[in-house]
């Protein structure tokens, strides 16, 4: 569904991804794993847009999306879940998950499939943002993306600073997902055992470049613990 063919990115005269090449299925979930500053973020924002290729081509579905605004991506299919969660502290979580409808057209309901796959929206939807716990916060970030029915889920570190039980939740609705047979995932992660888990495959980055790739269940025997490691 999403692929990703030698690309090149830079800030100033630094080089950020060096001919960096992958593929996201339909029905599996990339894993992207790397120490910090490796360019893992920088992928993930080339992917949607937010910041220029040098060089190299994304495509999806067979077209080349590269050269399309963030907006453009959005409507054919792309979800985008920022590290940080970036949800609006002082809209309530229903308006939250209406902005992930923005593109849609007026009136257009809430999936209710949301509110199946994470309850306690549900049950805050006139809360503001803000006042979500951060788990909570992380949940709702990941229903906005899911609110338009994206072809592909783009996850940054969605496990960064959230309790165990919310995380268990999130990767059981990742697997669901992947394993509904509709949707590419890339999920980009510092937490290995998180990554292993929900791996069909794996890059390891470093510098910019990828290091290694293979099979999620092989991710023991390749060592790549031992390349993510700090």
């Amino acid at each position: 569904m999403l692929e990703v063919k030698n690309i090149n990115q830079y800030y100033g005269g630094s080089h950020i991804l060096r001919d960096v090449s992958l593929e996201a299925e339909v029905g599996k979930v990339k894993v992207i794993l790397g120490r910090n500053g490796v360019g893992k973020t920088t992928l993930l924002k080339s992917l949607m847009g937010l910041v220029p290729i040098k060089s190299g081509t994304i495509s999806m579905g067979g077209k080349e999306i590269h050269k399309l605004t963030p907006y453009e991506r959005a409507r054919l299919g792309i979800g985008f879940v920022p590290q940080g969660r970036e949800i609006f502290g002082r809209l309530t979580v229903e308006e939250n998950l209406r902005m992930g409808l923005a593109y849609k057209s007026a009136g257009t309901p809430i999936p209710a499939e949301l509110f199946e796959l994470f309850p306690v929206l549900q049950q805050m939807l006139h809360r503001r943002g803000g006042d979500l716990s951060g788990g909570q916060q992380q949940q709702l970030a990941i229903a906005r993306a899911l609110a338009a029915g994206p072809k592909v889920l783009i996850l940054d570190e969605p496990t960064e600073g959230i309790q165990p039980s919310i995380i268990k939740d999130i990767g059981r609705v990742i697997r669901m997902l992947a394993d509904r047979g509709d949707m590419a995932i890339l999920l980009v992660e510092q937490y290995y055992d998180f990554a292993q888990e929900l791996a069909d495959d794996y890059i390891v980055m470093e510098r910019g470049a990828v290091l290694a790739r293979g099979m999620g269940q092989n991710m023991e025997v390749d060592g790549v613990r031992g390349l993510v490691a700090i």
